[in-house]
């Protein structure tokens, strides 16, 4: 399993566009294949990072997911919709393993 941790730069004055963007994300990401965690918008200390956050198999498996994605009617709309709006400054992808696995029980 892989996780792809993606952190934006957001416009801090287009934070409800981001809410939306990460709303839709949150019905085609499933819908396309892999794993969302969420999406995190900023709350308290810095108001321009958000991040979103998903597991796929593989890369190849992320490859495929990227395929559907882009064909997603909503995600094709969502594209849009950030292009339009451009309250994204910046984005950039980071691929993570798990390693601390297994986890023990909480005391």
């Amino acid at each position: 399993m892989l996780t792809c941790v993606i952190r934006y730069q957001i416009d801090p004055t287009k934070q409800a566009a981001f809410a939306e963007y990460a709303r839709n994300w949150g019905q085609a990401i499933p819908r396309c294949g892999a794993d969302l965690v969420g999406y995190f918008a900023p709350h308290e200390g810095s108001s321009t990072l958000a991040y979103g956050i998903y597991n796929v198999a593989s890369l190849a498996a992320y490859e495929e997911y990227r395929t559907r994605l882009a064909a997603d009617p909503l995600g094709q709309k969502n594209y849009e919709f950030a292009q339009q709006e451009k309250f994204l400054l910046r984005e950039d992808r980071t691929w993570l393993k798990l390693v601390s696995a297994p986890h023990g029980p909480a005391k």
